[in-house]
């Protein structure tokens, strides 16, 4: 769906920031709104959408497992 979105578990990545979780739920947000920047009436829940995925991806990223091993 999104291509510019890039994988954020091991194998693929290490050391994964914040920053990174963040730019990959934004990437995510503007993709499903069409909006890269929304309009002032909407910025309040485009850039809560981008916070609660953020803390989902967080989490996912926390809880997954790699061959064996935690995935962070």
């Amino acid at each position: 769906m999104c291509r510019s979105i890039k994988t954020l578990r091991p194998p693929y990545a290490d050391d994964v920031t914040d920053e990174d979780v963040r730019a990959a739920a934004l990437q995510y947000v503007r993709k499903i709104s069409g909006f890269r920047s929304p309009a002032s009436h909407n910025a309040e829940a485009f850039e809560r959408a981008v916070a609660e995925i953020a803390q989902s991806t967080a989490a996912l990223l926390e809880t997954l497992e790699v061959r064996g091993g935690r995935a962070r």
